[in-house]
Formats: C-alpha cells, sequence, structure tokens
C-alpha cells in the first residue's frame, strides 16, 4: 500500500480534469479575463465590435443612405413653387390634307400646376415625418439586431479539460499510485471527456450562429474573452428606438390624413399661350394670346379611397403604439427583476464557493496526514469544484441579465 501523501497532487488534478470539463469557461467575465493571457484580451473582440461589424453588412444599413436621399428629395419637393413641374404645349393646325385653302394655325404655350389649398404646407409637413421616421427605422433596426447579437453571445458556451491519464498511469509504473487510485482518475478523466465533447458541440453551434449574424466580418475564435456591458445609468434608455419608431409612423400616418384631405381634388392648371393663324392663303397671319384656367372635379372613390387608407394607417400605428408601450414597460420591469434576482443569487453562490474553499483546505491538509481517505478527498474536491462552477454560472446568468436589461432599455451593445 503505497502512503496516500504521495497521491495528494495527481488525485487533486485528476478530479480537477472532470470537473472544469464541466465548466464552460466562458461563464465567467472575471475569472476568463484573469485566467486569459493579455494578448488574448486585447484581441478578441468585443460585443460592440461585432455589433457594428454586423450593422454594417445588414440590408438596412446598406439601404440607409438611398432613403435619406429620397425623403430629402421629397422634401425639397414639397418646398418648390408648384407642385409638379411646369409643362410646354405646342399644336399646329392645318388644312392642307383636307380642301387645302391655305388655313394655318400655330400654338405655343405653358401650363402650370397649382398647389390646392394648405396643400404645400401639408406636404411639407408630411416629407418631415418622412425623413424623421427614416431615421427611427434605423435605430429599431439596430436594437433588433442587438437582440439577435446579445441572444448569440451569452449563449456562447466554452470548455476545455486536461487530460492526466498519461500522468497518472506514469505514475503508476513508478510505484507511486495504487491501482485503484488509477482507476479512479482515468474514470474521471472519462467523464471529462463526455462533458467536453457536449460542452465543444454546443460552442461550435453558437460560433456558427454569430458568425452569421456578423457575416463573417470578425474572427470569433473559441478562446475569445467575453466582456459583460456596463449597468445602464440613471436616464438611460429613454426613448425607446421601437417607441421613437412607431410615433414617428403614427406622425406619418396623420400628416398623411391631412394631405389627402386636402387633395380631395387633381391639382388646377394655369396655362398661358399664343397663337399665330391665318384663315386662308393670301391672308395675313394673326396673332393672340391666350390665358387660361383648368380646375378639376373633385371627390369621388379615388379620393375616398386614399382618405380611407391613410386613416387605417394611423389607427394601426396608433394601436400599436400603446399596445408596445404597455409591452415594453413590462419587459423593463422584468428585466430589473431578473437582475436583482441574478445578483442575489450570485451573492450566494460566492459565499458557497468561499466556504467550500475553506472546507478544501481543510481536508487537503488532512489527506496529507494521511487521517482523510482518497474518496473523501475526491468527494471534497468535487463538492468545491462545483460551488466555483455555480458561482461562475452565476456571474455569467448576471452579466447576460445586465445585457437583457440594457436591451429592454433601448440601448446598443458597449
Amino acid at each position: 500500500m503505497h502512503p496516500r501523501t504521495r497521491i495528494s497532487n495527481p488525485a487533486r488534478l485528476a478530479l480537477l480534469a472532470a470537473s472544469w470539463a464541466a465548466f464552460l469557461a466562458g461563464l465567467t467575465v472575471q475569472a476568463s479575463a484573469q485566467t486569459a493571457p493579455p494578448s488574448a484580451a486585447t484581441s478578441a473582440p468585443n460585443l460592440r465590435d461585432l455589433f457594428e461589424a454586423a450593422w454594417a453588412r445588414q440590408p438596412e444599413a446598406q439601404a440607409l443612405q438611398a432613403r435619406r436621399d429620397a425623403a430629402q428629395a421629397h422634401r425639397r419637393a414639397a418646398d418648390a413653387w408648384t407642385p409638379e413641374p411646369p409643362a410646354v404645349e405646342a399644336a399646329h393646325r392645318t388644312d392642307r390634307l383636307t380642301r387645302n385653302s391655305g388655313a394655318r394655325e400655330l400654338e405655343v404655350g405653358i401650363a402650370v400646376p397649382l398647389w390646392l389649398p394648405n396643400e404645400r404646407g401639408s406636404t411639407s409637413a408630411l416629407a418631415e415625418a418622412e425623413l424623421a421616421v427614416t431615421e427611427s427605422r434605423v435605430g429599431a433596426a439596430r436594437l433588433r439586431l442587438a437582440a439577435s447579437l446579445r441572444s448569440a453571445w451569452w449563449d456562447r458556451q466554452l470548455a476545455s479539460a486536461r487530460r492526466l491519464a498519461d500522468d497518472v498511469s506514469r505514475r503508476v509504473k513508478a510505484g507511486e499510485l495504487a491501482r485503484a487510485d488509477q482507476n479512479q482518475a482515468e474514470g474521471a478523466v472519462a467523464v471529462a471527456e463526455g462533458v467536453l465533447a457536449q460542452a465543444e458541440g454546443a460552442q461550435r453551434a453558437t460560433l456558427q450562429q454569430l458568425k452569421g449574424v456578423t457575416a463573417g466580418a470578425i474572427a470569433v475564435a473559441p478562446d475569445n474573452v467575453a466582456t459583460s456591458e456596463p449597468e445602464p445609468s440613471a436616464g438611460e434608455g429613454s426613448p425607446h428606438p421601437a417607441l421613437v419608431e412607431l410615433q414617428d409612423r403614427l406622425t406619418v400616418a396623420e400628416r398623411a390624413i391631412a394631405l389627402a384631405a386636402v387633395q380631395s381634388r387633381a391639382n388646377p392648371e394655369v396655362s398661358l399661350a399664343t397663337t399665330r393663324d391665318r384663315g386662308a392663303s393670301g391672308e395675313r397671319y394673326g396673332q393672340t394670346v391666350t390665358l387660361a384656367l383648368r380646375i378639376p372635379f373633385g371627390g369621388g372613390p379615388r379620393y375616398d379611397s386614399r382618405v380611407a387608407a391613410a386613416r387605417a394607417e394611423a389607427l394601426e400605428a396608433q394601436a400599436q403604439l400603446t399596445m408596445d408601450r404597455a409591452r415594453l414597460q413590462a419587459d423593463r420591469e422584468a428585466a430589473l427583476a431578473r437582475v436583482q434576482a441574478a445578483r442575489a443569487q450570485l451573492a450566494a453562490s460566492e459565499r458557497r464557493a468561499a466556504l467550500a474553499r475553506e472546507t478544501r483546505g481543510f481536508f487537503e491538509k488532512s489527506f496529507r496526514l494521511g487521517e482523510t481517505d482518497l474518496p473523501t478527498r475526491l468527494r471534497i474536491e468535487a463538492e468545491a469544484t462545483e460551488a466555483e462552477r455555480q458561482a461562475a454560472r452565476h456571474r455569467i446568468e448576471l452579466a447576460a441579465a445586465i445585457s437583457a436589461w440594457r436591451q429592454a432599455l433601448g440601448l446598443l451593445p458597449q
């Protein structure tokens, strides 16, 4: 029988191999930052880097400038003197194909559309609202992307384990360990390999999700260091981008109603023309000037359709705004409650881990003195490692809860 004081270190390392295989290295921000090399910590992309890279490849981002140009062009059109560009009119009349008596008439004029009463102001107000909703739609799209990215980021699971069976076997051959101790160590490593395979599968799946969101813009290595987001400060998150977009959509719909109410008929036109004509061959040409005003009839099904469609858009936007305002308020309160619960869980698990570390120290000393057998030593080590793993999990759960809280407040990744 070999002295148990000789097997303290390898038995402890074998147990750590099993326990730390279950421990996901990404579960703790602080622990990962402490154990990672300085170069890895500085080179790993953080959540904000991934967000900006992903946003640059979103369809909304690539079409943003074109949408801005369209909204600004609409505003410039509303500031013009006429609702439509002027039109040139030209006409020529002759009897050459009939009696050919030499009658000729040439008319040239210009027709200018006119704004309806209050139409120009309503069109300008609608253009301003469309320009505002273009920007707020981008803010809401960025927040939706942040939700997807945050979900992928915090689901990211990394694992590592040390396989010490070879080292244990070498010690057995050297006569340092009993065969039973080697079997226990190899059993622990077998458990570690199974848990590690599961963790690596989850890791690969989540990394692929991150690559899909970022479109491969930033390489996300398995050993990148996760960084937590800061807690929201007082006053952050108001107004919420989703509510801003809905409010702007409602404003657009209301101004569209006002414009549709004004546009009860087609735009009138004023035209100025000059005519040069003669009645027959040999007569002198005469010249006249014509000033005309064209006023279309109003009302009708087309007008009713435009007003009804604009009113429907406004009612839908108002209902959606009311519903989303209540939902977002509930989400904020729920997210804050989760942060408070996660903080309480972390405090409890850290107390448990501290007590487990202290107990492990007592039994480690007792094991070196031969007063504690190996199964007891392994059980105490497993309990301590499980306490550390739970504390690490609660740390990452708190960081994820804070991230979800920022999302509910409408804050982008930092």
